[in-house]
């Protein structure tokens, strides 16, 4: 199996075990792809996650903020109905799971790996974009009428045998 294949199954098993355990709701099918190239404009909310050790990269997760709204009323049984700090909490601990399940099942192919804290981004016509590699393994799933992105860049860490291992990668955001 090669490393795109093991990304998208363990992201698939990853957010559906997450959705079920944390948010109690189960998730549509994961359709996968490759997103190349400068992104195109976002509204919402997006969350970040460094990947570090011998391969460097990122894990996102990004959806509207409706549905942000709506996992954390689920996660924390209170109503929310607009993005505030729990509401920006819910969706960074969503990622820090999602993101850290896929990161334990890569162990076991391509060594030990660190995660960073997640960063998270709420608005309207923004752009985010890693520095490094362009390439995204997209995973898109359903949601009660919304659209829950995980995107995934990895790549080799050309700079652990020099300097150990470290984060390597840069986050920035164009308004």
């Amino acid at each position: 199996m090669n490393l795109h294949q093991i990304i998208v199954n363990s992201v698939n098993e990853a957010a559906a075990n997450v959705f079920a355990t944390m948010v109690g709701g189960e998730l549509g099918p994961g359709i996968d792809s490759i997103a190349n190239g400068p992104p195109e404009p976002s509204d919402g909310v997006v969350s970040f996650i460094g990947i570090a050790g011998p391969w460097v990269g990122t894990g996102s997760l990004a959806c509207s903020a409706n549905m942000a709204c709506a996992v954390c009323t689920q996660m924390l049984m209170t109503e929310t109905t607009s993005v505030n700090e729990d509401v920006l909490d819910a969706i960074a601990e969503l990622t820090n799971m999602i993101i850290g399940g896929v990161k334990t099942d890569l162990e076991s192919h391509i060594g030990s790996l660190g995660l960073s804290i997640p960063t998270v981004v709420f608005g309207r016509n923004f752009k985010t974009r890693t520095v490094g590699s362009t390439e995204w393994i997209v995973v898109e799933f359903p949601w009660n009428g919304e659209l829950l992105t995980v995107k995934f860049s990895l790549a080799p860490n050309d700079k652990t045998a020099h300097t150990g291992q470290h984060f390597a990668h840069t986050c920035a955001i164009e308004v």
